[in-house]
């Protein structure tokens, strides 16, 4: 079953742009799959917010992989997992966890929670080939660089050079896409793209549409927290009405 919805994830990386609206629990998945989306992706910042912790490796690795699992019980699609940057799990032990949980594929990214910055290029590379190592097949490997980020602490000027260097390695070591997350030149991701010469995930913004995604060759494109963080504003809006409304008519909101 791993195999043939990792391959399944796999395939729609080559043809239409594959539209990931990130879920964090077993509800917001099912919409996902209600709504005709064919994947569902997970958000490490959103899955971790509902569990009580911060974003960034802060929530427990057990607790991200149980939501996982309850994610992927909840519906019949692929699952694919933002994985952070691995929790500091052995490659093994992270393919083991990933795969138990019924994850079909996973975001590696290469910001070095521990030590700030980047983890350098070739180290990363070679922690994804041993990922690579010890799925096979049975799990699609979305590497994440994280150049483009201010924390990945990279001059501006040399952000898209060295977005296309770390995705040729990563390639090479058997990412089957990668995902210079933070983009928001149009111009920049289509270097990006037409330097790597493989599926690429990208973002929305000002100037990226989902039509302007597709036209650049763009594999994929995910939201991360954004629903996460849409749904809590609506409830912050709706909770403030109601507040005014039981301040006006004088009843006890205690």
């Amino acid at each position: 079953m791993s195999d043939a919805k990792a391959g399944l994830l796999r395939g729609l990386h080559h043809g239409e742009l594959l539209v990931l609206p990130n879920a964090w629990d077993e509800e917001s998945a099912s919409l996902v799959v209600e709504a005709g989306f064919p994947v569902v992706a997970t958000s490490s910042a959103a899955v971790a917010d509902a569990l009580g912790h911060g974003d960034g490796e802060r929530a427990p690795w057990r607790e991200m992989f149980a939501a996982v699992a309850r994610i992927a019980r909840a519906v019949p699609v692929p699952v694919t997992v933002d994985a952070e940057a691995g929790y500091g799990l052995e490659p093994d032990r992270l393919v083991a966890e990933l795969l138990a949980a019924g994850a079909a594929g996973c975001n590696i990214e290469d910001t070095d929670h521990r030590a700030g910055g980047l983890v350098p290029a070739e180290v990363q590379a070679d922690r994804l080939a041993a990922i690579r190592a010890a799925a096979g097949t049975a799990l699609v490997i979305n590497a994440r660089i994280d150049t483009f980020l201010p924390a990945g602490a990279i001059p501006e000027p040399e952000r898209t050079a060295e977005a296309v260097r770390r995705g040729r390695l990563y390639r090479a070591a058997g990412a089957d896409c990668v995902y210079p997350i933070g983009v928001s030149s149009a111009a920049d991701l289509e270097r990006v793209v037409t330097g790597v010469g493989g599926p690429v995930n990208g973002n929305t913004g000002a100037e990226l549409d989902l039509g302007t995604l597709a036209s650049l060759g763009v594999a994929r494109v995910s939201f991360g927290p954004r629903f996460y963080r849409a749904g809590m504003a609506a409830l912050r809006d709706g909770l403030a009405e109601l507040r005014r409304e039981v301040e006006k008519v004088g009843v006890s909101h205690g």
